[in-house]
């Protein structure tokens, strides 16, 4: 109990972190930039040096295939149904649209947290070191997104606690997700679970190529500079040196 209590604080922080920064004092581009390649780094090194190794240990290539392939259209399906808004690092808006941008931002990311806790949980049937990894990736990548929720949210309403509140519950979702997933999956076949690691490997591939390394490592924005490729390779040193926890 007092793991999964941990994990819970761990899914919290980024949203709380990323809320508390934006009603205080927003972070430059460039340090978001790379926070979110950091991530990404993170969320690949755990699908490739983690999740798929064990997915094929515990079950077999053929089904960490298939269960890849099946989390990255998932993801993709859910992309399509609920789009992810990505507000570009909250890129200054006219006041009259930035209240519409701000409630599209807060319920893409409030739906799109429920999978991404259930990845958190999926993680924990393997090991709830595995489990602490994922959920340290994803609050990672949920920091810069807290920020684009509160940060436009209080510019509207001047009211910095409601502000927070607002954007911290966004992780709801997360912690229904996570909840869900470890009391669903805790008793099940092996090749089961192996499928659901893969299927959480492609969920985390996706993320990270279809948000995180698009808007980080974007050579075209002014605040672009090396530093964020090395932010992405210290993502995949860091799962590299957990293993030695």
């Amino acid at each position: 109990m007092e793991m999964i209590l941990f994990i819970l604080v761990i899914s919290v922080l980024g949203p709380m972190i990323g809320s508390l920064i934006g009603v205080l004092k927003r972070p430059t581009e460039s340090f978001m930039f790379k926070m979110l390649s950091f991530a990404a780094g993170v969320m690949l090194g755990i699908s490739f040096l983690q999740l798929i190794p064990e997915s094929i240990e515990l079950s077999s290539i053929w089904i960490c295939i298939f269960g890849i392939v099946a989390g990255s259209v998932i993801m993709f399906g859910f992309d399509k149904l609920i789009p992810h808004i990505n507000p570009e690092l909250c890129q200054e808006e006219p006041k009259h649209r930035l209240k519409k941008t701000a409630v599209y931002i807060f319920f893409g990311i409030f739906l799109h947290n429920f999978p991404e806790g259930m990845a958190i949980g999926i993680g924990s049937v393997a090991g709830f070191k595995l489990s602490i990894a994922i959920a340290l990736a994803i609050a990672v990548h949920d920091i810069p997104e807290a920020i684009c929720t509160s940060a436009p949210y209080y510019y509207i309403s001047k009211k910095r606690l409601k502000s927070f509140l607002v954007s911290v519950s966004t992780a709801i979702p997360t912690i229904v997700g996570f909840l869900f997933s470890y009391f669903l999956f805790q008793n099940i076949p092996l090749q089961i679970v192996g499928l659901l690691i893969a299927a959480t490997a492609g969920l985390m591939i996706y993320i990270s190529g279809d948000e995180l390394i698009p808007t980080s490592c974007n050579k075209h924005n002014k605040n672009w500079d090396h530093g964020v490729i090395f932010a992405l390779i210290l993502g995949i040193v860091f799962v590299l040196l957990l293993k030695l926890i």
